[in-house]
């Protein structure tokens, strides 16, 4: 098994038991996140699809964020991160979404924020959002970083008890 599909196994499992499937917005990650989830057989049951959306006007033409979420708060922020995984969901009819955004490095973002930071949101039943600091310049590593705790976020999400299966 490679690393990819060690990354995306567990939420591909959980999404496959709940019968529920998912859309990625992503930013700093590069594509990983999606790359993971598709790397499992399988994957057709759940994957909506996605997008890397590395620009604003990526993110309003592919993903479809409005104006107001842009302006609500900058990029790199959990608030961020959950208008995307909100806009992935909605427009391509996921049961969840995942929004991703950050700095994969060497260096740091335009806002300030060193290489290896990103902010993770999780739309669906349930919504959630974790800012992730690896303190790392290492961009395929933070990448891989950004990724694997995207999917454990998503899986957490689909595993708590207020997230109902599909049925």
């Amino acid at each position: 098994m490679t690393s990819l599909e060690k990354i995306g196994a567990r939420a591909g499992a959980a999404l496959k038991a709940s019968g529920q499937s998912v859309a990625v917005a992503e930013s700093s990650a590069g594509g990983v996140i999606s790359a993971s989830l598709l790397a499992v057989a399988g994957a057709s049951a759940y994957f909506k699809g996605g997008g890397v959306v590395y620009t604003g006007h990526s993110k309003k033409t592919l993903m479809a964020v409005s104006e107001e979420a842009m302006a609500e708060a900058r990029a790199a922020t959990e608030t961020h991160a959950l208008h995307l995984a909100r806009s992935a969901r909605q427009r391509l009819g996921a049961d969840w979404g995942i929004g991703e955004t950050g700095a994969a490095g060497p260096t740091g973002n335009r806002y300030g924020d060193p290489p290896g930071h990103t902010c993770i949101g999780v739309s669906g039943s349930v919504e959630m959002a974790i800012t992730l600091e690896t303190g790392s310049q290492q961009r395929e590593d933070n990448m891989a970083a950004f990724a694997a705790a995207a999917l454990d976020l998503l899986t957490q999400c689909i595993e708590r008890p207020e997230a109902p299966e599909s049925g």
